[in-house]
C-alpha cells in the first residue's frame, strides 16, 4: 500500500560519503588528512550537504512509484497511469418531505436550495431541485444534501431533520422532515484507499464483466465501502449479485446500495446480457466471552491490563467484520491479546467458524459480534 518504506536509490550513509571524499582529496593533493585538519572539517560539511541532496533524490524517485507516492504526487500518477481520480469527499443525502397546512387551489413550489436542519441546528440541508405540492395535495418529497461534505451527515434517522430555515420560501408551510436515514456521505479517499482503488482499476478494462471489474466499479462509489464481493449465483446464468459492507463492517445502507446499482448498471460497465442485483450478505453472529487473570507480581495494574484487553477485543471485532467471508477465527483474538499483560486468559468464545466468501456461488457471509463479555478474574500467583 502507499506510504510504505521508501526505496533507497542512492546511499545516504554519511560515513561512506566522507570516506570517499577524503580518498579523492588525498589522491589529488598527495597528502594525508588528519582528523583536525581544516580541510577534513570542510569535507565533512560538504558531506552533510550531499546527504541532504541524496535524501531529496530518494524522495523524488519514490514519488514516481505509485506504492510510495503520497498526496498530489499520487494523484498525478493515478490520473496518468491508471486514469483514476482520487474519490473526493461527498455530502450525505436524504429524501425530505415538506407539508403544507391544507390543500390549495394552486401548486405550491418549494424552491431549489430550501434549507432545513435538525432541532439543534448542527448541520444544514439543502434541496437539490424545485419540488411542487400539487393542487389538492398536502406534501411534496425532494432530495436534500448536507452542506458539509463527509460522513458527518450520515445516520440522521427519519424525522430528525425537522426544522425549516427558509420559512418564507414555502407558502402555507406546516412541517418538514427526512423520511429516510441520511446516507452516502463520504470522506476524501486516503492515500491507501486511493492506491487500492488504482490497483483494482486494472480489472476494469475488460468488457466481459469479470468479477474484479464489478467489484472495482462498486467500491469506487464511496471511500466508506470496506469490502465488495461479486458473484454469479448458482443456477442463475446472466445474473450478477453484488454484496458490499461499509468500513465499520455493517452491510451497505440503502442509499449506498442504490449508488452501487447505478454504477454497475451503466451501459459502459455492464455487459448487455447481465442482470445486476445489489444484496446484503448473510450475517453470522458470534460472541466474545473470556476471563483474564493478572499476575500478583505484575508491574501493571489491573485497570491498565483491563484497558489493554478491552482494546485488543475491540480491534478483533473490527478486524473480524472488515472483510466479506472472513472466517471467525479465535486465533486472531489470541494473537491480539498476547501483549495485554495478562498472566492467563480463558477464551470460551468465539470458536472457529468457516464463512462463505462467494467462491461457491452462494450468498457470502459476514461475521457480527452479538455479545462481548470480558471478565476480570483477579490476581493469581505465578
Amino acid at each position: 500500500m502507499s506510504s510504505g518504506t521508501e526505496y533507497k536509490f542512492v546511499s545516504t550513509d554519511s560515513a561512506d560519503i566522507v570516506a570517499d571524499l577524503t580518498q579523492r582529496y588525498e589522491e589529488i593533493t598527495q597528502r594525508t588528512l588528519l582528523p583536525a585538519d581544516p580541510d577534513k572539517l570542510f569535507i565533512q560539511w560538504i558531506a552533510g550537504i550531499i546527504v541532504q541532496m541524496r535524501h531529496l533524490i530518494n524522495y523524488a524517485a519514490n514519488q514516481n512509484i505509485p506504492s510510495r507516492a503520497v498526496g498530489e504526487n499520487l494523484d498525478a500518477l493515478g490520473e496518468m497511469i491508471f486514469n483514476v481520480s482520487r474519490p473526493a469527499a461527498a455530502p450525505a443525502e436524504c429524501l425530505m418531505r415538506f407539508e403544507i397546512s391544507a390543500p390549495q387551489e394552486t401548486a405550491i413550489t418549494i424552491p431549489k436550495g430550501t434549507r432545513a436542519t435538525d432541532s439543534s441546528g448542527t448541520l444544514m440541508w439543502l434541496t437539490i431541485e424545485d419540488a411542487v405540492v400539487e393542487i389538492g395535495a398536502v406534501f411534496a418529497e425532494v432530495k436534500a444534501i448536507c452542506d458539509t461534505a463527509g460522513t458527518i451527515g450520515n445516520g440522521y434517522a427519519a424525522g430528525q431533520i425537522n426544522t425549516l430555515v427558509d420559512v418564507d420560501s414555502v407558502l402555507f408551510y406546516a412541517a418538514c422532515g427526512n423520511i429516510e436515514t441520511s446516507h452516502s456521505g463520504r470522506e476524501k479517499a486516503t492515500d491507501a484507499e486511493y492506491y487500492d482503488l488504482m490497483r483494482a482499476s486494472l480489472e476494469a478494462y475488460s468488457t466481459a464483466g469479470p468479477k474484479g471489474a464489478y467489484e472495482y466499479h462498486a467500491k469506487a462509489v464511496s471511500s466508506e465501502i470496506g469490502d465488495v464481493c461479486a458473484i454469479n449465483p448458482a443456477g442463475r446464468p446472466g445474473v450478477v449479485n453484488i454484496f458490499a459492507i461499509m468500513e465499520d463492517g455493517t452491510p451497505a445502507d440503502d442509499g449506498t446500495k442504490h449508488a452501487i446499482l447505478e454504477a454497475c448498471s451503466d451501459e459502459k460497465v455492464r455487459p448487455l446480457t447481465d442482470y445486476v442485483e445489489v444484496l446484503d450478505p448473510e450475517i453470522v453472529e458470534y460472541e466474545v466471552d473470556l476471563t483474564f487473570y493478572v499476575d500478583r507480581a505484575s508491574n501493571k495494574s489491573i485497570s491498565e491490563i483491563r484497558a489493554a484487553v478491552d482494546a485488543a477485543v475491540e480491534e478483533y471485532i473490527r478486524w473480524q467484520s472488515a472483510k466479506i467471508g472472513r472466517d471467525i477465527n479465535p486465533s486472531r483474538l489470541w494473537w491480539l491479546l498476547k501483549d495485554s499483560g495478562a498472566k492467563r486468559i480463558e477464551v470460551r468464545a468465539p470458536t472457529f467458524t468457516s464463512l462463505r466468501d462467494g467462491s461457491d456461488r452462494l450468498v457470502p457471509q459476514i461475521a457480527k459480534c452479538a455479545d462481548n463479555s470480558v471478565t476480570n478474574g483477579g490476581y493469581e500467583d505465578e
